[in-house]
């Protein structure tokens, strides 16, 4: 399973919705179940999964997928 198919997973679980209807449009605008709370949920279950640690500023700014995907990636890349 690829890093984003994993992501793809931890997202569906947190919000409640199909993995396979998460792409580049999905943001807390078009996810109804998406609000602060399922936020800060959905960064800690994202932390997690993949042994990671967002910083606080790119955290309240991850409001996409395709955002989330890029600072996961970049965080990523950083470890050893």
């Amino acid at each position: 399973m690829t890093t984003e198919d994993t992501l793809k997973n931890v997202m569906a679980a947190v919000l409640g919705i199909a993995a396979e209807s998460i792409d580049d449009d999905t943001s807390m605008d078009t996810v109804a179940t998406w609000d602060s709370i399922q936020h800060m949920n959905l960064v800690l279950a994202i932390e997690e999964e993949f042994g990671v640690g967002i910083p606080d500023e790119d955290a309240a700014n991850i409001t996409s997928y395709p955002l989330i995907r890029l600072v996961l990636l970049e965080q990523l890349k950083d470890r050893p």
